[in-house]
């Protein structure tokens, strides 16, 4: 009987995770520092920070995922 392993890394989960954790830190990074002229022209509302928020959230959600409900590759003998 073949043994099965998990994708790991190579989980489209992880590379989709990462990417959009990247462009979430990036964002974050912009919300802090943004100045108030920013925020005022999207209605108050500090838009960049809350973006980067979301795709952290976003991207360690899809990591979770990844890590509890891996994929199973079967190995070929």
């Amino acid at each position: 009987m073949a043994e099965k392993k998990k994708a790991g890394a190579f989980d489209i989960r992880v590379v989709i995770a990462l990417l959009v954790g990247i462009y979430g830190v990036v964002l974050t990074i912009l919300g802090i520092t943004g100045s108030k002229a920013e925020v005022e022209k999207a209605a108050g509302v500090n838009i960049n920070l809350w973006g980067g928020i979301g795709m952290l959230v976003f991207a360690a959600l899809f990591v979770l995922w990844a890590r509890l409900r891996p994929i199973a590759v079967r190995d070929e003998e």
